[in-house]
């Protein structure tokens, strides 16, 4: 069974927020205005739906939703993913996943904690919690996971977490960057760091794929959008070939409306169907990440 990726939805899905700047100087107020302004946090639902097989693939159907919500406490980003997905073979019974995914990063980009849980059927069978800590500069770091077992991962030096990746995107595309390359880790498998090639498209359409309902608030679609290709190879592998790849269209205030997810012998669409503003807990003023 493959299992439906959640890192960096994406692109964080992994977003950020409109920021506060009253306590920051004048000159860094007006910076960070220019690059964030836009961002906002939210919570939506997407139904998942398989889109394609390739012949030979035992897979049937894949259907399911996903909730995700994004937001700010204090001192770091918050992320949560809910995934309820039905796998349909040829050879054997329908199989229900449920995974429960959440990340705590901090502003400054030094550290990440996070915890999943995936239940099959209802009986659990994953549980992941650790911690990934790294220099703000110059060096690399170091992930520790605490269950269930102790195992740790090197981090390269200029390795990510998703919100700092997130960021990072948007940078490119206010550059009119075409290509970038980076090392992302967020701890919802064991895999360790990922690499991740992305492809920035051409503006398009925000409302673009959208069915609109009363549940999705149009406000949130209404900034840029582009659409954003990505290739995740992971460095435990020597393989030449990508693990997967994803298409999304991903829209400057960090909403993701629309993406499509590509393994070997499938592929499955993630559709927005419901979207709401989700207030952090915090109104402080907080700091734009540092790259």
């Amino acid at each position: 069974m493959k299992k439906i990726s959640i890192l960096s939805v994406v692109i964080g899905a992994l977003l950020l927020t409109a920021l506060s700047y009253a306590a920051l100087p004048i000159r860094a107020q007006a910076a960070s205005r220019a690059a964030s302004s836009d961002f906002k946090e939210h919570r939506a639902i997407y139904e998942i739906r398989l889109a394609s097989t390739q012949s030979g693939s035992q897979i049937l159907n894949i259907s399911g939703k996903m909730l995700y919500e994004w937001q700010a406490s204090c001192d770091a980003w918050i992320s949560n993913h809910r995934f309820n997905i039905v796998y349909e073979y040829a050879d054997g019974a329908p199989m229900r996943i449920d995974s429960d995914f959440s990340t705590y990063e901090s502003f400054d980009g030094t550290a990440l904690s996070f915890t999943s849980q995936r239940k099959r059927d209802g009986e659990l069978f994953e549980e992941l919690r650790g911690q990934a800590t790294k220099p703000l500069k110059g060096a690399g770091g170091k992930a520790i996971y605490t269950l269930p077992e102790a195992q740790e991962f090197d981090l390269p030096v200029g390795a990510l977490f998703p919100t700092q990746h997130s960021l990072s995107v948007l940078d490119k595309i206010r550059e009119g960057t075409k290509f970038y390359n980076a090392t992302i880790f967020d701890g919802s498998d064991f895999e360790g760091p990922v690499e991740v090639n992305a492809f920035i498209g051409q503006p398009v359409d925000p409302l673009t794929g959208v069915k609109m309902t009363s549940a999705i608030d149009k406000n949130l679609l209404s900034s840029p959008a582009r659409r954003v290709r990505l290739a995740f190879f992971p460095l435990s592998s020597d393989e030449a070939a990508s693990d997967y790849e994803m298409s999304m269209l991903f829209h400057e205030n960090g909403v993701i409306s629309d993406m499509t997810i590509e393994y070997d012998d499938f592929s499955i669409s993630q559709k927005l169907v419901a979207l709401e503003s989700f207030p952090g807990t915090c109104h402080s003023a907080r700091p734009r990440l540092n790259k």
